[in-house]
């Protein structure tokens, strides 16, 4: 009775440490890749005389459990079955398949990326043309206007001209009549002062 007891105590604690194993070691999972050969057998244990479950490609994506056996590790497919494959056949490092998959998508996305910075470039560019289109009509608009400007000031300068000379024979006439009248008014008053002393 004793030795039953113990011998379930045992197993009951065996399969508690099983367990435990098996949780931390899913826990531990880890990317990998199956390498790049032929599609692969895989087993549901560690070894060939284990069932073969069937295949996986290479470049396969995968978990590695962390658990190896006789050559064979544990990983877990796309499809999170369980299974075991021979150890050479896995890989923490993409294969050429995997790689040649990321580097089509950069390279597609560093073509859309061309393709947008062309197009910026193409809008910059239309906006430079504008920009020097109205710069240059900007300078034939003041070349305009410096020249209207010029004519305005030699027309302003040929006004003031013109108004001195005006000034200038207003104040001769002006003179020239002042004159005029200062030598005609005195002899109007003499000649008047010698009428009237003949009528006496």
């Amino acid at each position: 009775m004793k030795f039953s007891k113990l011998f379930f105590s045992l197993l009951a604690l065996c399969l508690t440490l099983n367990f435990t194993l098996q949780k931390s070691a899913i826990s531990a999972e880890v990317q990998g890749y199956i390498s790049d050969t032929l599609p692969i057998f895989v087993h549901s244990g560690p070894g060939k005389n284990y069932r073969i479950l069937g295949t996986i490609n290479s470049g396969s994506e995968v978990k590695i459990t962390g658990n190896e056996q006789k050559d064979y590790s544990e990983i877990i497919n796309d499809k999170d079955r369980t299974i075991w494959v021979e150890s050479k056949y896995v890989s923490k490092k993409p294969g050429f398949r995997v790689v040649i998959a990321q580097l089509n998508t950069k390279l597609a996305d560093l073509e859309g990326n061309s393709s947008e910075v062309s197009k910026r470039l193409m809008r910059a560019n239309k906006n430079v043309n504008q920009l020097r289109n109205d710069k240059t009509q900007l300078n034939n608009e003041i070349s305009t206007l410096n020249k209207t400007l010029s004519e305005l000031k030699l027309k302003i300068k040929d006004q003031d001209t013109n108004i001195k000379k005006e000034w200038f024979f207003n104040g001769a006439i002006v003179l020239g009549l002042g004159l005029l009248l200062g030598l005609i008014i005195p002899r109007l008053s003499s000649n008047k002062k010698s009428n009237m002393g003949s009528w006496k």
